[in-house]
């Protein structure tokens, strides 16, 4: 079959070439630490949008640094008791979406929630420069400062604060919540669950944000990862500072994050993917030690996997 990668038994093994920051764990540490600290100030409006079976909710709380984050939440009205929810995480630069395609989950007895990732399309704060959206270069922000000031760690700590909001909600059974989303939204999925480690089931797909060396040296800083070839040609156009740039992207590489799951993954990869590699998902998918499974297609890249959105359900069913 067309090949854009490694082999599958190569992919199987594969472990990753970008580098891993000697104090990553005690950083990851000390990120869990300050979003603890911070006072939510959780407000959850309800919205104009109605149905009969379910209410819902714009919901705000306030993540690290002050950004005050949105979510559109779903309960379902028809369940007696705390019920099972699940946590979506959208692709990069876009925003929670439509009432429409959370109502599904609503009505098979989840409450359901999608974040706005903060400065991207929709309606959460990027309070490290300026409210409202920035859209691109989300990799690189912060690179040029403390390795705290990343923008993805600030993102990574908002995807895991706002699961356990959802965890803490009395409508919810706690030990019953999954996380899901595709490209970014996969890439938050593995790092939330990482973060958060109650999270029971995770089902990302072609996951972003993994080895970001491996991207560069496939020749594929394009598309969503376009920044890194920006980033290199306007502030180290001779590469003098090439090690030490991935060394402090690892920080932020999920790749590092995934031996912290403790939670069951469900996780689908096109071998086709020309935006998010399959090596650097298995990258990821490789240090996973929890129970996992793949769903593999061979002629699919970073689009629609057919009838993988059924499979999620399915699975999510049986939390």
């Amino acid at each position: 079959m067309p090949m854009i990668d490694l082999s599958m038994e190569e992919l199987l093994q594969y472990q990753g070439r970008n580098p891993k920051p000697e104090d990553f764990d005690a950083y990851w540490d000390r990120a869990v630490a300050e979003m603890k600290a911070v006072d939510p100030q959780v407000e959850m409006i309800p919205s104009d949008f109605t149905v009969p079976y379910a209410e819902c909710y714009d919901l705000y709380f306030t993540g690290v640094r002050g950004a005050r984050i949105h979510a559109k939440y779903v309960r379902p009205t028809h369940v007696q008791g705390p019920h099972p929810a699940v946590v979506q995480f959208h692709g990069y630069t876009g925003n929670a979406g439509s009432w429409a395609d959370k109502l599904i989950y609503a009505s098979l007895g989840f409450s359901f929630v999608t974040m706005d990732c903060r400065g991207q399309g929709g309606l959460s704060e990027d309070s490290g420069s300026v409210k409202g959206t920035t859209l691109h270069g989300h990799i690189i922000r912060g690179l040029d400062d403390h390795p705290d000031q990343l923008l993805f760690r600030q993102i990574y700590l908002d995807a895991a604060q706002l699961t356990g909001i959802i965890m803490d909600l009395q409508e919810v059974d706690a030990s019953r919540v999954g996380v899901m989303g595709g490209s970014q939204g996969g890439g938050l999925t593995l790092a939330c669950a990482a973060l958060e480690p109650r999270v029971q089931r995770l089902a990302p797909y072609f996951p972003f944000l993994c080895d970001f060396r491996r991207v560069w040296e496939m020749d594929l800083a394009k598309d969503a990862y376009q920044e890194l070839r920006t980033y290199f040609r306007y502030y180290d156009p001779q590469h003098r500072r090439e090690h030490e740039i991935f060394q402090k992207l690892g920080y932020i590489d999920v790749q590092f994050l995934a031996d912290r799951i403790q939670g069951e993954v469900l996780m689908g990869v096109g071998l086709m993917d020309t935006v998010c590699p399959p090596s650097t998902q298995f990258a990821a998918y490789n240090k996973i030690q929890s129970t996992k499974s793949l769903e593999i297609y061979p002629d699919f890249g970073h689009e629609e996997l057919p009838g993988f959105a059924d499979k999620i359900i399915q699975y999510m069913l049986n939390l």
